[in-house]
């Protein structure tokens, strides 16, 4: 089993490709404090993919800001993928669980896809 399939099949929620605005600060590489306005690319109940500007390390700990509701969540810096002009593609996952940070109801893994209604042709 690869990698990819095997953190696929222990995912603890399910993921959702979208745009939220977010605020992130912190301390980056070097200890620089940082504060800037993002989007996520990918989120969950438990973090997300967003592109920050930043230079962190796996480990950093940092500062969500939902700015739609001001709710702030602490994170940690798990996944640091490829650099673009957009910034460094960050995963985050919550430091504590909050699963309605995103605004977002998330389905149960373990919830069936509702079957197709048989086509009349």
């Amino acid at each position: 089993m690869t990698v990819e399939t095997k953190a696929s099949s222990e995912r603890r929620s399910s993921r959702v490709f979208t745009r939220i605005p977010v605020k992130a600060k912190g301390k980056g590489h070097a200890g620089r404090k940082f504060n800037e306005n993002s989007q996520t690319i990918v989120i969950n109940a438990h973090g997300g993919l967003l592109y920050l500007q930043a230079e962190l390390e796996l480990g950093a700990e940092l500062l969500l800001v939902n700015p739609a509701t001001e709710e702030e969540q602490e994170c940690r810096v798990v996944y640091l993928g490829d650099t673009s002009d957009k910034g460094t593609r960050i995963g985050v996952e919550f430091l504590s669980p909050s699963p309605h940070f995103w605004g977002v109801e998330f389905a149960q893994q373990d919830w069936a896809p509702r079957p197709l209604a048989p086509s009349s042709n």
